[in-house]
């Protein structure tokens, strides 16, 4: 395993916050009356042209502390990566009745780029980890292969953490630790990983990632058995995969399920993982469950293909 590579920016909420005075309330801690309770009420956190000219992708998690973090793209156009697109949240500390400034986690000078953030919080250790794609030149279709983590064509596994309940983070880049040099383009699914409670893995934290590999797309489990040391990379599922979640299916085991019309893919240990190797033969519709605890030899049998939505 190589070693990571704990790259020197780091972003304080104080000094890098996007708004200044003068900003719409939009975008700056505003006070709104408390909801009624058993209402369903909405705010706004994010408007395009304010702040940025568009944002895209949340994700929403709660803090050991309960502090909401909102987390979403603000992007200079619409396009995904390769942009100069920057990661940046809103906090509430009061159940999202109020919501502090913006602040940016992570933004860089063109031509770089840091977008699709997914939130996952250490719920023994309470750090908060933000993963997210990185890029120079090349997005997800485009990446070079190979895990050169200095290589501006190859689309890059970064995340940033917080152990000050989000107000300041630190950025890590872990391309080497979990990618295959024979995949292609890799990016962490956005919205929310998990953490295992139960079982033989718990306290087991798994962020689902999309897979480029020999001209298909997989999903695969990354997990870390030491709170967020070291990071390891399940097998693929797939191909015909995308943007995919794990489900914690307590105690027996989890469930990976993908945005792509494809049957749910389950194994009976949690994300139990092998090496990084490309995946073997497979029956067509039917992914090959991670590898196995020595008393589950056979993997569950694979449900039909879920038929394509229309249109």
């Amino acid at each position: 395993m190589q070693r990571r590579v704990t790259l020197a920016a780091v972003t304080t909420g104080a000094t890098l916050a996007l708004l200044a005075a003068g900003t719409p309330a939009a975008h700056t801690a505003v006070r709104q009356a408390a909801p009624t309770p058993g209402t369903l009420t909405s705010q706004d956190i994010a408007t395009a042209g304010t702040g940025s000219p568009y944002y895209r992708i949340p994700a929403l998690t709660r803090t050991t502390r309960g502090t909401l973090i909102a987390a979403y793209d603000a992007r200079p156009t619409l396009g995904d990566l390769p942009s100069n697109i920057g990661v940046v949240i809103r906090r509430s500390t009061d159940g999202g009745t109020t919501w502090q400034t913006q602040q940016v986690v992570r933004k860089e000078a063109a031509p770089k780029g840091n977008g699709d953030p997914s939130l996952l919080v250490d719920r023994e250790t309470g750090r908060i980890f933000a993963f997210y794609s990185s890029t120079v030149n090349q997005g997800y279709f485009g990446s070079a292969t190979g895990n050169d983590e200095n290589d501006p064509n190859v689309q890059q596994t970064d995340y940033s953490y917080s152990d000050d309940d989000g107000l300041t983070w630190k950025h890590e880049r872990i391309t080497a630790e979990i990618k295959n040099p024979a995949w292609g383009g890799m990016f962490a699914a956005s919205g929310e990983g998990i953490q295992l409670r139960h079982g033989r893995y718990a306290g087991r934290l798994v962020q689902q990632y999309a897979v480029r590999y020999d001209g298909g797309n997989y999903a695969l489990s990354v997990y870390s058995d030491d709170h967020g040391t070291t990071w390891k990379a399940g097998s693929l599922v797939g191909p015909g995969a995308d943007e995919n979640k794990t489900v914690a299916n307590s105690p027996t085991g989890a469930s990976c399920s993908t945005a792509a019309p494809r049957p749910t893919a389950r194994w009976p240990t949690p994300a139990t993982a092998a090496s990084p190797t490309p995946p073997s033969s497979r029956t067509p519709n039917c992914p090959t469950p991670p590898t196995t605890a020595p008393s589950r030899a056979s993997p569950p049998t694979c449900p039909p293909p879920t038929p394509a939505r229309p249109g």
